[in-house]
């Protein structure tokens, strides 16, 4: 089954169509919020195993449609596949999140970037599975890791030596080892632009970069970590024959965004939670963007919900915009809240 842009609000709001509301989908609808993932999330106790499974995977997907109706669904996967498919040990730790063994050799990591697509050839198989149960005008949304949020998890052991905390010492590597750094962005700007071709092949219409680490870096790291990758993965995707739109999230950009949707070749900007009117404003007028409702405010949910969703619709609702979260939904949010915003903006 296909979806053209005739009927999808998301991908004519990619093309750079308004309409008489804002398509709607929300980062980590399919999660711990939901009842009935809950549910299913407990027949499969390892998550990585949760994750690659197609069918599991794919119910996961398809449950926050069936119950809200959102205009897309996205992929149920995580951004730590790609360390995975290229050799590097990757488990989760209950209550402690993402864990990562010791680094590949950037040669050995290198011989496998080509096959970093059938490596995770059952994100593929997901999707394929969402997209025949899925309605025609509901777009499906294909992800991966941005190459330097992957690489801060990539190069945890090796940069714990010079620094404490996640990104603050893969930031201090990135100034210490360049060269070392570089060369792991290279790696992960080919694996992914491979995962990101097989995600397009299996049906997913659109394709989202999900750069979680941008925020705060000072403006040559932002060019060095965050533009130029990009910029490479977004060429090298397209020199595989991918045609679908992109959206990139260089979440914690602040100004820097602006640049970003000025620089990089995506088919739109995705916003975070502290990003003023005005620079989303600036940024709408050079491509669509997508955001950037925060998470907590939909927890809070009330009068204060309502009036910052009216805010949101006021700044940007006149132009091409995909109305998200800022960033990824939380476990304890009301289910009623998630409703309340939908009927807001006209979705429900």
């Amino acid at each position: 089954m296909t979806v053209s842009p005739a009927s999808s609000l998301i991908l004519k709001v990619l093309a750079g169509e308004s309409g008489a509301r804002p398509p709607v989908w929300f980062m980590r609808q399919a999660g711990r919020y939901l009842p009935e993932y809950r549910a299913l999330r407990a027949t499969t106790p390892d998550f990585i195993s949760f994750c690659v499974d197609p069918e599991k995977a794919a119910e996961a997907t398809l449950q926050p449609m069936r119950r809200f109706g959102f205009d897309a669904a996205i992929v149920f996967a995580d951004i730590l596949l790609i360390p995975r498919a290229l050799g590097q040990e990757v488990w989760f730790e209950a209550g402690e999140g993402p864990r990562l063994g010791r680094l590949p050799p950037v040669e050995a990591m290198r011989d496998l970037t080509s096959g970093a697509g059938d490596a995770l050839k059952q994100v593929g198989q997901t999707l394929s599975l969402v997209r025949s149960q899925l309605e025609p005008d509901r777009a499906l949304i294909g992800f991966a890791g941005a190459p330097w949020t992957v690489a801060t998890y990539m190069l945890d052991g090796e940069a714990r030596s010079i620094g404490k905390g996640e990104r603050a010492q893969a930031r201090t590597y990135a100034y210490a080892e360049p060269d070392k750094v570089a060369a792991l962005l290279e790696v992960l700007v080919e694996a992914t632009a491979h995962y990101l071709k097989m995600q397009a092949d299996a049906g997913a219409q659109v394709l989202k970069i999900f750069e979680s680490w941008a925020e705060g870096l000072p403006e040559d790291l932002f060019e060095s970590l965050v533009l130029r990758p990009h910029q490479k993965l977004v060429r090298r995707v397209r020199e595989l024959g991918v045609t679908v739109p992109l959206i990139g999230f260089p979440r914690g950009s602040a100004a820097l965004a602006e640049r970003y949707a000025a620089e990089v070749e995506v088919q739109a900007v995705a916003l975070d939670t502290a990003c003023p009117l005005e620079i989303g404003r600036r940024v709408q007028a050079i491509k669509p963007i997508q955001g950037a409702l925060d998470p907590l405010l939909l927890r809070a949910g009330g009068a204060i919900l309502d009036r910052r969703v009216d805010q949101l619709l006021e700044a940007w609702g006149q132009g091409p915009w995909i109305f998200n979260l800022g960033h990824g939904i939380l476990p304890d949010v009301p289910i009623a809240h998630v409703e309340q915003v939908l009927k807001r903006i006209g979705a429900q």
